[in-house]
């Protein structure tokens, strides 16, 4: 992650703890929240989720569009309206909403690619967030505005922020791909990156698996 980035996220962090006036009763979090993130194949998406501490779950899937109990097949015509998708269940308690959208934006995939990720393209692979609560719809517009006013990027963000309507669960062999096929050279090569960024610049979130 560019030193920028992630010293904005830092920053962010501390100045809405220091925005709770001291008088405030502290507001005690649900046991688990559900948020959707979409950025490319989920395969590399997924296996970095799954490795954040605080997250109960992590489920390759698709969302967005308006076919129900959509089939890859059919999502990967890009026709469906839906995008390749991880469901994140997590433990607001343990990690917060904004630690999520830092992992998000800054390892998990490239926030500027408009409709494809690395080698892959088309609108299924779009950079998407599918939001549970308002709380989630706040915390990802904050998270873009700064970035963008900081231009922490070369080029603009583009990522959808929209409220979650459905997740799909994807096809069984389509879970936990990473850990099952640790040699398939796509993963080699696109996404093992991805989680090693993810333990080298949020060791504190890194879960050790």
């Amino acid at each position: 992650m560019h030193p920028l980035r992630l010293a904005l996220f830092t920053a962010f962090l501390a100045s809405s703890a220091a925005a709770m006036p001291a008088s405030a009763q502290p507001i005690v979090p649900p046991a688990r929240d559900t948020i959707v993130f979409a950025g490319g194949c989920f395969w590399g998406v997924q296996a970095v989720f799954a490795r954040v501490k605080g997250v109960v779950s992590s489920t390759s899937g698709y969302a967005g569009g308006k076919v129900v109990r959509p089939s890859y097949e059919q999502v990967s015509t890009g026709q469906t309206g839906h995008a390749e998708s991880v469901e994140v269940i997590y433990d607001p308690s343990t990690v917060s909403i904004d630690q999520l959208l830092q992992v998000f934006f800054a390892v998990a995939h490239d926030p500027t690619e408009l409709n494809r990720q690395g080698p892959d393209e088309g609108t299924q692979y779009r950079s998407a967030i599918f939001y549970h609560t308002p709380e989630q719809l706040k915390a990802a517009q904050g998270a873009v505005l700064r970035l963008t006013q900081a231009k922490a990027y070369k080029k603009p963000i583009v990522t959808q922020i929209q409220p979650l309507t459905a997740f799909y669960a994807a096809e069984g062999y389509h879970q936990n791909y990473f850990d099952l096929h640790p040699d398939q050279p796509y993963i080699v090569y696109n996404d093992k990156p991805k989680v090693e960024a993810l333990k080298k610049q949020f060791a504190g979130l890194y879960n050790g698996k």
